[in-house]
């Protein structure tokens, strides 16, 4: 079985990213980029599955500039066997991206498709839904767990109620959440092999998918800065400015 992981080129999660001067987006000149966290979460479970004798190929996939490479080297030092970038410099959305790896999953005819739920730039947490859509494919978003059964996908989902377990046919879209598991450091040995990986580069023009904006960002700010707080003097002067100030009771 093959399986498509996908990896977001991303500011890291320890950097507190600024907005640009003119409020036009997030200022990223000399910011440490990484793989976006939940990416990461995919690719290990990818992986397990490889080592598990579950998956024959792990395929890591992005879409951006060419910098993302670099992302997809980080992939192959975990343990993915290849990888696959689709280089653009346009910014690519939510159903770009799903449009994109739609027509990737269909080139290399991968069974299984694992995705982060979601980036933390954009937070959009669309693209595995769209692409299971787009595929005519089973989803099992917010995994928790992962297992292949008789051909089929079984995901432990986190809902609002608890815990639900979906049987999908396979080839099927799986999201991962955070207790999907831990994932692993690359060693040195790992990251130099990962240097001679295969490395295919490829443009939407070549999958015949052209990227269109939907969304415009109009204004990007830091949040306002938290007021600080008052002392009072008595419990009825707290009840006082609870209920005439703050209007809560």
């Amino acid at each position: 079985m093959k399986v498509l992981v996908a990896v977001k080129r991303v500011a890291d999660y320890n950097v507190k990213v600024r907005p640009k001067g003119d409020g036009s987006g997030p200022d990223l000149n000399n910011v440490k980029m990484s793989i976006n966290p939940f990416c990461e979460i995919a690719v290990e479970e990818a992986v397990r599955m490889k080592e598990a004798g579950v998956a024959s190929e792990v395929v890591a996939v992005s879409i951006g500039d060419k910098s993302s490479q670099e992302q997809i080297r980080t992939a192959l030092a975990l343990g993915v066997d290849r990888g696959i970038l689709v280089e653009t410099d346009e910014e690519a959305q939510p159903l770009g991206v799903a449009k994109l790896l739609n027509e990737v999953m269909k080139q290399e005819e991968a069974q299984l498709i694992i995705l982060g739920k979601q980036s933390i730039d954009g937070d959009n947490n669309q693209t595995g839904q769209m692409l299971a859509a787009l595929g005519g494919m089973g989803q099992g978003t917010f995994a928790s767990e992962l297992k292949i059964e008789d051909g089929k996908a079984l995901v432990t989902r986190e809902v609002d109620g608890g815990l639900q377990t979906v049987s999908l046919k396979l080839p099927a879209v799986v999201t991962t959440d955070l207790r999907l598991n831990e994932p692993r450091y690359a060693s040195l040995p790992n990251i130099m092999k990962a240097k001679k990986k295969p490395l295919d580069v490829k443009t939407p023009a070549d999958l015949g998918v052209e990227l269109k904006a939907g969304v415009k960002i109009v204004k990007v700010a830091p949040p306002p800065e938290r007021e600080a707080g008052i002392k009072v003097e008595s419990v009825a002067e707290l009840v006082d400015k609870l209920k005439n100030e703050a209007k809560v009771i």
